[in-house]
């Protein structure tokens, strides 16, 4: 545990020095250890490792923002744990898991993740959690697949249209490149590469009007004002527009809330869960 915490202290020190203006901060969690008690399935032909514990139905599945591993949700899902089933993971190329041959866009995570949901026996309707460039992951989950989705809980989730307008990376300044360049994984380098394809993806799927949707949002995401932090702010904003009926909650929080304000994701899973059975016709 204190090496867990020692992980997210790194973490938080580097959004107060600024390098939050950047998509995400969990690129930087790659080195983090990994949880005990974990196992490693095959899916989609190579090694994942996860996490599951809980029992009963609707089965939480949280997905990592880019270059993290599920060790930013360890104050999460053992609370969630408590309400239901939960899965936590580490996508291709992060943590113990083996890399990857196939390419990194959300197409193919998305296939991945259903694999390893089918091969630790964890059957749907899911809800899903994505964090980040996570939560890029499952929009385009539950746009895909909406009859497996009870619901979809977006933590300061990577807008689709992210990489466009004033947040191309053509625009970003060259100390934000150079970290991407020399901190980054190959792994890391090849999502970010395919980051627009898979937004692109996502909204050209219609939304699930069926799907309940939670929007978490950083009231505190960076600590300087530039061209690329306004524009993200912009669409950290706009996300919840996407979703007709979506809940917004602003949250008091830097972008990494899972470490930062757990608590505020427990409730929204909760809630979720509660909303799901209800319609289940369940307790």
């Amino acid at each position: 545990m204190q090496r867990l915490a020692a992980c997210g202290q790194t973490v938080l020190s580097l959004r107060a020095t600024g390098l939050a203006a950047g998509l995400t901060l969990t690129l930087f969690m790659g080195g983090c250890s990994t949880l005990a008690g974990d196992a490693a399935d095959t899916a989609a032909g190579a090694r994942h490792e996860s996490v599951v514990a809980g029992q009963g139905l609707p089965v939480v599945v949280f997905e990592n923002g880019l270059g993290g591993t599920l060790d930013g949700w360890a104050k999460v899902w053992p609370e969630a744990s408590r309400e239901s089933t939960v899965l936590a993971y580490n996508r291709a190329g992060y943590g113990q898991s083996e890399a990857a041959t196939q390419p990194r866009d959300g197409a193919h995570i998305v296939e991945e993740l259903r694999a390893l949901l089918q091969a630790r026996k964890l059957a749907p309707p899911y809800v899903l959690v994505g964090h980040s460039l996570g939560g890029l992951y499952m929009q385009l989950y539950a746009r895909q697949y909406p009859r497996e989705i009870a619901a979809l809980v977006l933590v300061d989730s990577t807008h689709p249209e992210q990489l466009r307008g004033a947040g191309d990376p053509q625009n970003w300044p060259g100390w934000l490149k150079l970290g991407f360049d020399v901190f980054t994984s190959d792994t890391t380098k090849q999502e970010l590469a395919a980051l627009d394809a898979t937004g692109q993806a996502v909204m050209r799927l219609p939304v699930a009007p069926a799907v309940p949707v939670w929007v978490l949002s950083a009231l505190r995401p960076m600590a300087e004002s530039s061209a690329l932090a306004d524009d993200a702010n912009r669409k950290r904003a706009a996300l919840a527009t996407l979703y007709p009926g979506a809940r917004q909650v602003w949250v008091d929080s830097g972008h990494v809330i899972p470490l930062e304000a757990p608590d505020a994701v427990v409730a929204a899973i909760r809630e979720s869960i509660r909303e799901a059975r209800r319609k289940a016709g369940g307790p």
